[in-house]
């Protein structure tokens, strides 16, 4: 009997705990676990923090099939532990010389209305997929996941529905060995909730932040 697939998750986001990257991550690692796979969660933060962190993220690595690497987009690109997590896998690869294909599939969010933001960022993670000798499985792309707030994507409601469908196409894909499909990555990217009233809400939030440290009369201020 073959032995059950493996996929990890890396959760990339700064944040400890209740990111909107781990929300999307857990929602895709829990229908791979629903179908046979069996799962584990790693948050990259913690591990590059030590050798011995770093050392465990490339056995985790090692014994997965399927990577699944769930972030924040940070000015067009990943967070910085992301990217250093990224060099530190592709010199383990190299240093290895395994022959096991590893695949990687990709799901970045960001704060702006529009997904397309999202495209360099996967880009970078395709071109890693190449240089690491992994298969490129794919990249979904979110915009205005400050929308999801870290919550479990069950809980979120109607506003999340094409990001849980995406994901369940996604599922699929990867579950008969396919890289994710353009519908999957066409319902992801569509808007959460419309532009002006997302521009709304964060604005208002903002408002908000700046009345709690008293500098709502600073917003305007120029150098």
């Amino acid at each position: 009997m073959d032995s059950p697939k493996r996929a990890l998750l890396l959760v990339a986001s700064p944040k400890a705990s209740n990111s909107t990257s781990e929300s999307l991550g857990t929602y895709l690692l829990e229908k791979l676990a629903n179908s046979g796979f069996v799962t584990q969660t790693a948050h990259v933060q913690t591990l590059m923090r030590s050798d011995a962190g770093q050392q465990a993220m490339l056995e985790l690595v090692k014994a997965s099939d399927l990577i699944i690497l769930s972030f924040p987009l940070y000015v067009d690109s990943l967070p910085a532990a992301a990217i250093k997590a990224l060099e530190h896998i592709a010199q383990g690869q190299r240093e290895m010389n395994t022959s096991k294909k590893h695949r990687l599939v990709a799901i970045v969010n960001n704060g702006f209305p529009e997904a397309s933001q999202n495209s360099t960022a996967i880009a970078i993670c395709k071109q890693f997929a190449s240089e690491a000798n992994f298969e490129w499985a794919g990249g979904l792309g979110l915009g205005g996941g400050g929308a999801i707030g870290g919550k479990p994507l069950k809980q979120v409601g109607s506003i999340a529905r094409n990001a849980r469908k995406a994901l369940d196409l996604a599922a699929a894909d990867l579950l008969e060995d396919k890289p994710v499909s353009k519908e999957a990555a066409n319902l992801m990217a569509k808007q959460l909730v419309p532009k002006w009233l997302y521009l709304a809400i964060g604005n208002r939030s903002w408002k908000q932040q700046a009345k709690a440290f008293g500098s709502q009369n600073k917003l305007y201020d120029q150098p």
